[in-house]
């Protein structure tokens, strides 16, 4: 008898990048194939709000979240801000997401980014939703506003803290984001990262069609690679894939309030 395909949920995927123009549906169907049932699709502007909400109409398992991103914060204005609640009323997403904050980029606007980093968990407080987070190089000043403006969790994507901070975010109801960054040999922090923290606080990710694995090089990463991320996450915790397929599910779909449904 064969085994059955484990299910993942691909908590960062943006599917809707002009890098899947040419073969959208071959890679969703490959995805689908490998067992990854559910992508979840952040904005990172308003002007793309509408293509993740036309890919997530078209293909099942994909699901919005509304946000604006930090490393497009020049390009933001206030009005966005109302846009994004209107578009939460209109189709309420899984999260608000991607926000947050990047102080590795050179040139972003620190103030303005906190303003709408802000503003964003207000919305989400607001509307009981959790956030996915960028947090790049950027976790205790994540952490300030997040204790000051309380949301019901979320994912701290592609997570590269430390071990303290990592602790913070899971007291405030958090799960981190391991993909792709983890797999290169080089990447020690990350990887004792991946090995050490609890699996109960993890949840897989691709942020497609960024932060490729190892195996892909330079190259374009897609839902479809999860697995095999997966199947790194379990070797390097020296456990089966099932349990971690398993058991990242099960957060992802705990932090993110999703049904089976």
């Amino acid at each position: 008898m064969t085994p059955a395909i484990p299910s993942f949920i691909d908590t960062h995927s943006h599917f809707d990048a002009a890098e899947f123009d040419a073969d959208r549906d071959t890679e969703y169907a490959r995805a689908r194939a490998a067992g990854v049932d559910v992508q979840i699709v952040p904005s990172v502007a308003r002007t793309n709000f509408d293509a993740v909400a036309t890919v997530c109409a078209h293909y099942s398992g994909c699901l919005p979240a509304w946000g604006l991103h930090p490393m497009y914060v020049a390009a933001h204005a206030q009005d966005d801000l109302d846009a994004l609640r209107a578009r939460i009323a209109a189709q309420r997403p899984v999260a608000v997401g991607e926000i947050g904050l990047d102080l590795f980029v050179r040139g972003l606007d620190v103030a303005a980014q906190e303003h709408f980093y802000a503003e964003q968990l207000k919305i989400a407080r607001d509307h009981d939703l959790p956030v996915l987070l960028h947090c790049r190089k950027s976790s205790d000043l994540l952490l300030k506003h997040l204790r000051r403006i309380r949301v019901p969790g979320g994912i701290a994507h592609a997570f590269n803290g430390s071990a303290q901070q990592a602790a913070a975010f899971i007291k405030l109801g958090f799960r981190l984001g391991f993909g792709g960054a983890f797999t290169w040999p080089r990447a020690h922090h990350l990887r004792r990262l991946a090995a050490e923290l609890p699996l109960d606080a993890i949840v897989l990710e691709t942020d497609s069609p960024d932060i490729p694995p190892v195996w892909i090089g330079r190259g374009r990463n897609a839902p479809g690679e999860l697995p095999r991320i997966a199947a790194a996450l379990a070797r390097l915790r020296e456990l089966d894939v099932e349990t971690v397929a398993r058991t990242t599910t099960a957060n992802a779909r705990r932090v993110l309030r999703l049904t089976d449904a």
